[in-house]
């Protein structure tokens, strides 16, 4: 385990409108404010892209990922991490769990998924720490590194 102490920064109440392209809107709007580091909560609703939901081989590299579509609107409750890639843009990694008709879903939103009606969230920044997201050679995942 690598870690990196840091402060409690700003916080936004974000209210995401329909349509909004989750997480990028949240990323552009870090971008905008100057967040390099920070945390999300989301809740509301949202519909179409796709959700990654996993690997096809867990024993496979790099991995080859699962996506479902998200047909229709589904309740979302969702938490992410925030944190500049090699690049210094922040790139959020949000995993939520997304439910219709009884059924749940649970999976990493980066595919399109867009705001049905009403998203809110809350950003948190962490001001001073180490970390960034590194592109990984063997997964091709921006793995998050913390520390010196």
């Amino acid at each position: 385990m690598k870690t990196s102490e840091g402060t409690t920064g700003r916080t936004f109440v974000i209210r995401l409108e329909d349509g909004d392209i989750v997480p990028n809107c949240i990323e552009d709007f870090a971008q905008q404010q100057g967040v390099r580091t920070g945390y999300v909560v989301i809740v509301g609703g949202l519909c179409g892209g796709e959700v990654v939901v996993g690997p096809r081989r867990s024993d496979q590299m790099p991995p080859d990922p699962m996506v479902l579509p998200l047909d229709g609107a589904h309740e979302v409750s969702g938490v992410g991490v925030l944190a500049p890639d090699e690049n210094g843009r922040p790139v959020l990694h949000l995993h939520a769990a997304l439910g219709r008709s009884g059924q749940t879903l649970t999976g990493c939103l980066r595919r399109g998924v867009r705001t049905w009606i009403v998203g809110e969230a809350v950003l948190q920044e962490v001001a001073g720490v180490q970390a960034q997201r590194i592109r990984d050679a063997a997964t091709g995942f921006g793995l998050l590194r913390v520390g010196g």
